[in-house]
């Protein structure tokens, strides 16, 4: 998300971060690099020719030229008008109605609206333990109601029954009888879309949207749409009246600078972003967590929500007490390596955490990412369970054996166990030393269990 916006900021303040004094040129240079750089990111002119000339302006003060760091002071101000410019009050889904509660999903066909549907569907469900109903009012895409239907079989909700050949309005007025019947607290409602704005697809959201009232009507928007987005964005607040936006395909764009621009456009809040293809893969939108990600500072909060979200806690705390106890093997190593994959990518891990976020095109050129993962997975599924509690019986032979079983070579498996020879002594050391507390903390990710799964190759990375 962001990688080549992220990555051209960061160069342009790594040049201005080492100097104890900057000129209204060293200004004017900078200024110039990062409009463009968030051009090339999609971010519309309008946009960047106003967020450009807030911060020149800030820039050029005395407060900035005469500080011990103007570099550092320069960075701030970026910080600052990038959260002004997307943050916004009411971030939130208004829940706050009598129920059921109705949320009108709108946007072009192929945007994902049907997945993102699903998402909130399931996110409402299992987070704010709401009883929810999945409508669709998409009777011009094939399989779209069946689509639909499946996805809330998946998040563990109940969708409409569908009546072929019924249209969006009398579908909407039966699922608000079905749902107050039913004593749902929300009601999703898919509407159809298309290729391009057409007056028609308009007039129809119109008339679903005077019938269902509902408490919120979300744009949902492709982040790889690039300048076209303000048109949509425009079209849609003009003649439905949006109250905000979900931003799909985050993860699949590196520039995604439409976000920033449909913000401005819509005038509404960012309400969520999807980050994958899974019903689980969606995010709340914090702006100042984003700004963070764009400026290459990482996201250590939403790091840890996903953690909670999505690790073992009890399989943890096993984990935690038997490394008190100095006990470690390839068993718990393949746990380990599961935990992180339940994390999302490799790459969206490291860009979340403070500093990393620069060293992730050096760790995927060195092959150092997610099939690496699996492919250590993959080594230690091949192994018996004895030479998973033992390792130091795994000689020549069974590493043969092994690799070929797991269809790698052999220096493959030398490396996996020396990565875990490396885990397994820093696990007894902290237990020595009364658990994780106990450990230094300067090398963090090159010293961690992660880097240590990682085959040794973080050792490559000047940490």
């Amino acid at each position: 998300m962001f990688e080549a916006l992220t990555d051209k900021l960061t160069a342009v303040f790594n040049k201005i971060t080492s100097r104890g004094v900057l000129s209204e040129e060293d200004i004017n240079n900078t200024m110039r690099e990062i409009r463009i750089a968030l051009l090339e990111a999609d971010v519309s002119l309008p946009v960047v020719k106003d967020f450009i000339a807030h911060v020149k302006e800030q820039a050029l003060g005395e407060k900035v030229v005469r500080s011990i760091q103007p570099g550092q002071m320069v960075v701030k101000i970026v910080h600052d008008e990038l959260l002004k410019l997307l943050d916004s009050e009411n971030g939130e889904l208004n829940l706050q109605t009598v129920p059921p509660v109705c949320i009108l999903m709108v946007g072009l066909q192929g945007s994902g609206k049907t997945t993102s549907s699903a998402k909130i569907a399931r996110r409402l469900s299992q987070k704010n333990k709401k009883k929810v109903l999945l409508v669709s009012l998409d009777i011009y895409r094939p399989a779209a109601q069946e689509q639909l239907a499946q996805l809330a079989q998946q998040v563990g909700v109940v969708s409409l029954p569908v009546i072929k050949g019924e249209k969006p309005a009398a579908t909407t007025k039966r699922a608000l009888e079905f749902a107050k019947k039913g004593g749902f607290d929300v009601v999703i409602l898919d509407s159809a879309g298309r290729q391009q704005i057409n007056q028609e697809l308009m007039d129809e959201v119109v008339e679903v949207k005077k019938i269902a009232n509902p408490a919120e009507v979300l744009l949902v928007a492709d982040a790889m749409i690039g300048q076209e987005a303000c048109n949509v964005a425009r079209e849609f607040k003009e003649q439905v009246g949006v109250t905000g936006l979900v931003l799909t395909r985050i993860d699949g764009s590196s520039r995604a600078g439409a976000a920033l621009s449909m913000k401005m456009v819509a005038g509404v809040p960012i309400k969520f972003l999807g980050t994958g293809e899974k019903t689980d893969e969606i995010e709340e939108f914090h702006a100042d967590r984003l700004a963070g990600r764009i400026l290459g500072q990482g996201d250590v909060v939403s790091l840890v929500e996903k953690a909670i979200e999505n690790v073992d806690r009890e399989e943890t705390e096993k984990m935690a007490a038997k490394m008190m106890k100095g006990r470690f093997d390839l068993t718990d190593m393949l746990a380990q390596l599961r935990q992180v994959q339940k994390l999302g990518s490799l790459g969206s891990i490291i860009g979340m955490i403070p500093g990393l976020s620069k060293f992730k095109n050096q760790i995927e050129a060195a092959g150092v990412g997610d099939n690496l993962i699996k492919k250590q997975e993959a080594i230690i599924l091949s192994m018996t369970m004895q030479e998973r509690k033992n390792p130091d019986i795994i000689k020549a032979s069974r590493k043969k054996r092994i690799a070929a079983g797991s269809g790698v070579e052999v220096h493959e498996v030398n490396k996996l166990l020396k990565s875990y020879e490396q885990m397994s002594a820093m696990m007894k050391k902290m237990g020595r030393m009364g658990g994780p507390k106990g450990m230094p903390g300067p090398a963090m990710l090159k010293n961690s269990p992660l880097g240590k799964m990682l085959g040794g190759g973080m050792g490559k990375f000047p940490f």
